[in-house]
């Protein structure tokens, strides 16, 4: 059985700074509390340490879809088992829309994890929070 955490952010910032920030993987430690570290293994494959509360994890997750400025989608590869979707949605020539949706194995997580996972919707949201300060920063 799988689970899936859907949350969205309006940041006053155009859709093409939002995804310059999303796009860069090695940027993803900026603004997602719990990853240390995104290193690129090739064009698609990514390895991935998380930081959390009592539990380091090491993954790759590969790109499943790139289309510049509207999503991106990843799942894992090896190590824990998830899969999620950054959109990308124009207000206006301003503002934007970014809407993040993972879907993953809570046993798997949560057991792995502990009781406190990066999928909490809090952290979720605390996340998006701090991408959009980023994003709202680097639109000045």
């Amino acid at each position: 059985m799988s689970a899936s955490l859907l949350e969205s952010v309006d940041i006053k910032a155009p859709v093409s700074v939002a995804w310059a920030l999303w796009s860069d993987v090695t940027r993803w430690p900026a603004f997602l509390s719990h990853v240390r570290l995104v290193e690129p293994m090739d064009e698609r494959r990514f390895a991935w340490q998380l930081e959390l509360p009592g539990a380091e994890k090491n993954f790759v997750a590969e790109l499943t879809e790139v289309v510049p400025e509207n999503r991106i989608a990843w799942h894992t590869v090896e190590g824990v088992d998830h899969a999620g979707v950054v959109t990308f949605h124009r207000l206006s020539d301003t503002t934007s829309r970014v809407t993040l949706q993972i879907e993953y194995d809570p046993k798997g997580f949560v057991e792995h994890l502990g009781a406190l996972t990066n999928l909490d919707s809090t952290l979720a949201n605390y996340d998006l929070g701090e991408f959009q300060k980023l994003a709202e920063k680097t639109a000045r």
